[in-house]
């Protein structure tokens, strides 16, 4: 009575001040949960789905109604026969030394296909999703309609998925739509399941002396106390099993899938090692092993694997896929349909009618196809070819999962998609059309069975990246690399909406820094400056980052943001993404850049050099280089995951307060995106790259896409400016953007010449040598010294823009004035200087828009 008063109070709290659900949740399941009361989440009028879950019955404390969902409490209620579901690794009832935690529940989530909801969104469905993997751990699953997943969470975490599906907010990780929510109290031994596929069952039904007494065992006996089991861990067949779930890991033995690696022991002592581990995150909830097998055709096709194979990985989550090819001999034979996610068909071949069965199959036990201007289809879809078509550059518009529409330009195959009339068309979805008079179907969405299977099927190329394809002309070029980010936009959403994550993978693991010279005088002489300058700990003190200098790493050495060690031994250095004997070859300055702080992974290199560069003597010149960043800084205070093959690079410079430059400091960034030009076109063979300065502050092709910027911060000491000076640009990361090697293999293709890719440290050595004798020269004669040759590499030009917005005043860009300030000039109002600071410019739309 007391607790039915209590939910009363809380029914009429929330009727009287609005929803409160979530607050009676919480409540309710925090107070109740360890008296094993069963909670229920549910619709309570069923959809189209085979089994519609309940109404609660008279008997049951219905604690609140929203729409046509309830929750409600109930008597404990146990978890089924066990052998009837496909266990995940980390499930406890594969391993007894993971037992749930105390504070934890378990409970199964019922889903059904999309198609099959027609249920009216409640008010309130646009507030933001809630993933349920997010919120708990999948134990173990049941494939079919409604899909069941067992899983595992706190009482918090459950709590805040009930309130989501309460309020039409839950998504499901496999795209279905979750239909009900159930607590279920495990048994007390935990069951060894011989849910690994039918093959397994079968072969335990044989060899198991004890099976049929286990499978008689009804879901009320096992709920009523009695401890039995389906097998104990200690007899043969469990061991044998136990051993065959351990292998799982790889999802698929070494015959299934040749190239499949074989660093992960199946040994039964060694099943708790780093290998699970990683397999363990593999788990995928779509109910099938996270292989991904691309098909193409009868040949070898070698080099077409590695370039699926690579968009892929830039694609989804590296650490829960593994790719795969599938060969022409293997289709038929090996039993990949159980052990694939996904089917990537990338070949225009025709496909056989067996493997056409095979591939239905596949579709038909909730598998996923993805086409790549293959021959593939079915259900009443046909390919017509248009020769026209073939090879060719063309704009499509792309139907996004939030009803809005994509523009952009790829390669198309010359074929493309008609529907033959069908009665089932809602099985059928238009993804894209070309946008010409035809409006061209080339993408299109196809489900199959009542298993989840699903196919998109695309005739555009968004597999293939500009150095796969036979660009013949430089408009395609730019019209492809312009569109290159969105095509991986679309290429994720597909992705996403086959059930894959697309998420980014972990932030990389920050690494030790290398103290590295091009001098070797330079660089006893800065070891025996530190002596003086370090604790007797090694330890220099900054507010940004603490260096630790040591002679070399110690294993227990933490490495934190705010604290790095340096290792100050030269000769333990070795990277295969920096050469510092290229980096010396082409360093030619007399200070800076000589002194080298280098890192494979860090924050920023911004802050590495805060606590050295105000005590550092003038002739010491400080740079800090890494690989990756994973806070890097732009302007505007922008943060950034910045990916290898960029010439990612802090320097440090000194310049007089009484001086042409100490006077015009806002010149610096100018002549820093000038240096980094300048690095690539004064190389002989290479003037002719297009490669350009756009104020204040970037690095760009042409006038159409920026592959690199420049940050500077300046501190006034007495009457000298101590600036640090950002830059990064991208040499050789081609994806999702454009690079310097881009450039230059474009240029190869045009004029028919062969030259050589550039690296990143042989860039930045140049950068720094340029940029010191553009300083020089600026010192000498101010800034008509270098404006001749930052005007021959600038874009604006003559360039026509709207000042503050779109209907602004028109105004023409001059030139840069004597501080470094863009000119324009204003019908009526003659030139006026813009400053950097206080106004960005806009490229694409022609703006200069003050910075709010």
């Amino acid at each position: 009575a007391r607790a039915m008063l209590i939910t009363l109070c809380y029914l009429y709290l929330w009727a009287r001040w609005g929803p409160r659900s979530a607050a009676l949740i919480r409540r309710t399941v925090s107070r109740l949960h360890r008296s094993r009361c069963s909670f229920t989440f549910c619709r309570c009028a069923g959809p189209a789905a085979r089994q519609p879950p309940p109404s609660p019955s008279h008997e049951e404390q219905v604690c609140l109604r929203i729409g046509n969902k309830v929750f409600f409490t109930d008597e404990t209620q146990f978890l089924e026969d066990l052998n009837r579901w496909s266990l995940l690794l980390i499930s406890p009832f594969i391993y007894p030394d993971k037992l749930l935690q105390a504070e934890h529940i378990a409970f199964v989530t019922e889903s059904i296909s999309a198609q099959t909801d027609n249920l009216q969104k409640v008010p309130g469905s646009s507030k933001e999703i809630v993933k349920w993997s997010d919120y708990c751990s999948p134990l173990a699953y049941k494939p079919g309609e409604p899909y069941k997943l067992i899983a595992e969470a706190s009482v918090d975490n459950f709590s805040s998925l009930g309130i989501a599906f309460m309020e039409d907010r839950l998504q499901m990780d496999n795209g279905m739509v979750p239909h009900k929510i159930v607590c279920k109290y495990l048994h007390e031994l935990f069951l060894v399941s011989a849910g690994q596929g039918e093959g397994e069952k079968s072969k335990l039904e044989k060899e198991s002396d004890h099976e049929d007494e286990s499978n008689n065992l009804s879901d009320k006996e096992i709920g009523s106390g009695e401890h039995h089991h389906l097998h104990l861990s200690s007899c043969h067949e469990c061991l044998q099993l136990e051993n065959s779930t351990i292998e799982s890991v790889r999802f698929a033995s070494a015959e299934n899938i040749p190239e499949l690696s074989d660093d992960c022991n199946s040994k039964l002592e060694e099943k708790n090692d780093d290998c699970l581990a990683r397999g363990i995150k593999r788990v995928n909830l779509a109910g099938k092993p996270p292989n991904v097998l691309i098909y193409l055709g009868s040949e070898t096709a070698k080099v077409e694997f590695e370039q699926v194979k690579s968009i892929l990985q830039e694609c989804i989550d590296a650490d829960s896929y593994t790719i795969y090819q599938l060969h022409e001999e293997q289709v038929l034979k090996d039993p990949w349909i159980d052990n694939s996610l996904l089917l990537i068909i990338a070949t225009e071949e025709p496909i056989s009618e067996e493997n056409h069965k095979k591939f239905m199959k596949f579709l038909s036990t909730g598998g996923k196809i993805l086409g790549f201007s293959s021959s593939f289809t079915f259900d009443g879809i046909q390919i017509k070819r248009k020769n026209k078509l073939k090879k060719t550059v063309h704009e499509l518009v792309v139907s996004k999962m939030d009803s809005t529409e994509i523009k952009l330009n790829l390669l198309v195959s010359g074929c493309i998609f008609e529907e033959v009339m069908k009665e089932d068309i809602s099985k059928v979805k238009t993804l894209s059309r070309l946008n010409n008079a035809d409006k061209d179907i080339v993408i299109i969405h196809l489900t199959y069975g009542d298993s989840g299977g699903e196919a998109i099927l695309s005739q555009a190329h968004l597999e293939l990246d500009i150095n796969s394809m036979d660009v013949q002309t430089e408009e395609d070029f730019n019209l492809l690399k312009i569109s290159n980010t969105k095509r991986y936009e679309v290429l994720k959403e597909i992705l996403m909406s086959l059930g894959l994550s697309c998420e980014l993978s972990e932030i990389p693991v920050l690494t030790p820094i290398y103290l590295l010279s091009s001098d070797e005088e330079i660089h006893l002489a800065f070891l025996k400056w530190l002596e003086g300058n370090v604790d007797a700990e090694g330890l220099r003190a900054s507010s940004k980052v603490s260096l630790k200098f040591v002679s070399s790493l110690e294993s227990k050495m933490e490495i934190t943001p705010s604290l790095m060690p340096v290792i100050t031994a030269m000769g333990s250095f070795s990277s295969e993404h920096f050469s510092l004997k290229t980096y010396q070859e082409n360093l030619k300055t007399k200070k800076l850049g000589k002194i080298l702080l280098f890192t494979e992974v860090t924050t920023t290199t911004m802050d590495l050099l805060d606590g050295l560069m105000f005590e550092l003597p003038e002739e010491m010149g400080l740079i800090a280089i890494a690989v990756r960043q994973t806070q890097g800084k732009g302007r505007g205070g922008n943060v950034w995951l910045s990916p290898v093959g960029c010439a990612l690079s802090t320097l440090h410079i000194t310049i007089p307060l009484h001086s042409n430059l100490g006077q015009r400091i806002p010149f610096v960034q100018h002549l820093m995106s000038l240096a980094v030009v300048e690095s690539v076109r004064s190389i002989p063979g290479y003037e002719e790259i297009d490669l350009r300065v756009k104020w204040p502050n970037d690095i760009y092709y042409s006038d159409l896409m920026k592959l690199g910027g420049v940050l500077v911060n300046s501190t006034l000491i007495e009457t000298t400016f101590h600036i640090l000076i950002g830059f990064g640009f991208n040499v050789n990361n081609s994806n999702p953007t454009i690079c310097i090697n881009d450039l230059i293999t474009k240029y190869n293709k045009e004029e028919g010449t062969k030259l050589k890719a550039l690296t990143a440290d042989c860039l930045i050595a140049r950068t720094v040598t340029v940029l010191e004798r553009l300083i020089d020269v600026f010192q000498e004669k101010g800034p008509n010294g270098v404006l001749p040759s930052y005007y021959k590499y600038w874009v604006h030009s003559g360039k026509q823009v709207r000042l503050r917005d779109e209907e602004g005043p028109i105004a023409w860009i001059v030139g840069i004035d004597d501080y470094g300030f863009l000119q324009v000039h204003e019908e009526g109002k003659g030139v006026e200087s813009v400053h950097p600071d206080g106004n960005s410019f806009d490229m694409l739309r022609n703006l200069i828009v003050p910075k709010h």
